[in-house]
């Protein structure tokens, strides 16, 4: 990619705007900025009230920088990109990308940001958008790239340290992506399973939720760490049986983000399952909420996977149960409990 690169962001989501954030952080050694930033949303009027505030009620205290120009119009946000950041929730993925795919310029390369399954086709974030692009088969394939790890938005837009991981079958994309986005505070490490990392990424919010309950109830540390220990048994065992890398489970994009997004009193999908464990309504909730709770959705594609691959993921099953079958929380944890005794195996 040219420097600086001309990137666009989709999506005015928190991580579309900690992304754009991040982006524009200059240089370090000339203080020059290290991209030419554009930023869209499929909302005109939310993107005119962000050009205006530079600031948006789906991350309170950011401050959208100066530099980062946010369009309105679709071909105005893709000309000349070198580089698009697919922030979008995976559940819109296809429909946002299938507006825009005529805009896309034919050499820019994708990162998706985005953790979760599609519902409908079970595919995973980068599948999606290669399907939705559709590029000429004689043409040279389009390089694409996930980027995923502990990111809870709010320290993101705080520059607290984190890590994360690209993730590309095209390492020399990999490594473009880990120099783009690496700052003095955010440290980015590369790893060639796509599929992996994106497996942990999405089922991790599932597993979050099922945290969540926990607090709401009051179950204790205890529990909760055992929770964690046995979904990361889950998470591995789904990843074994698709054919993803066992390490990836172990690290960054793995048990770290399955920890931070456990344990972090600002993450989406805990705070979604805390809620559901005092009692609330999960359409209430939704409703009440102005961002995605990408682990709902996500819960129904990873019970799908569970089935299709003949994988035991009795705490998947549980939150799909409390989500979608009207089973008490207190049932689910009981269920969970009284199953059979055995010996633990992680894989």
């Amino acid at each position: 990619m040219p420097s600086p690169a001309r990137v666009t962001v989709l999506g005015l989501g928190q991580m579309g705007l900690v992304c754009a954030g991040i982006l524009s952080t200059p240089d370090a050694a000339s203080r020059a900025p290290r991209a030419d930033i554009r930023l869209w949303g499929h909302s005109p009027d939310e993107a005119g009230a962000l050009t205006q505030t530079r600031r948006s009620h789906r991350l309170p205290g950011f401050t959208l920088p100066d530099s980062v120009r946010v369009c309105l119009r679709d071909d105005e946000a893709l000309e000349g990109a070198d580089l698009i950041v697919s922030a979008i929730p995976v559940q819109f993925t296809r429909s946002v990308w299938e507006r825009l795919r005529r805009h896309v310029p034919r050499g820019a390369a994708v990162v998706s940001v985005a953790k979760g399954i599609e519902n409908e086709t079970l595919l995973r974030p980068t599948q999606i958008l290669a399907d939705a692009l559709r590029d000429d088969p004689d043409s040279r394939p389009r390089r694409l790239a996930a980027l995923s790890g502990p990111t809870i938005a709010p320290e993101l837009a705080r520059c607290l340290p984190a890590t994360m991981i690209a993730a590309s079958d095209d390492p020399d994309f990999a490594a473009d992506v880990q120099r783009t986005f690496s700052t003095s505070w955010l440290r980015v490490y590369t790893n060639p399973d796509v599929l992996g990392v994106e497996l942990a990424g999405a089922t991790k919010n599932v597993i979050a939720i099922a945290a969540g309950i926990l607090d709401g109830l009051q179950a204790g540390y205890n529990a909760k760490s055992a929770l964690l220990a046995r979904g990361l048994a889950e998470i591995a065992r789904l990843g074994a049986a698709m054919g993803a890398t066992p390490d990836t489970f172990f690290g960054i994009a793995g048990v770290g983000d399955l920890a931070t997004s456990c344990f972090s009193p600002e993450g989406r999908n805990r705070s979604c399952g805390e809620a559901l464990g005092r009692g609330a309504r999960l359409d209430d909730y939704l409703a009440s909420r102005p961002f995605v709770v990408e682990g709902v959705a996500t819960t129904r594609s990873v019970n799908d996977l569970a089935r299709k691959f003949r994988v035991d993921m009795p705490i998947t099953a549980s939150v799909h149960a409390v989500l979608f079958e009207g089973m008490d929380p207190i049932e689910a944890i009981a269920r969970l409990m009284s199953r059979e005794l055995k010996s633990e195996r992680i894989a």
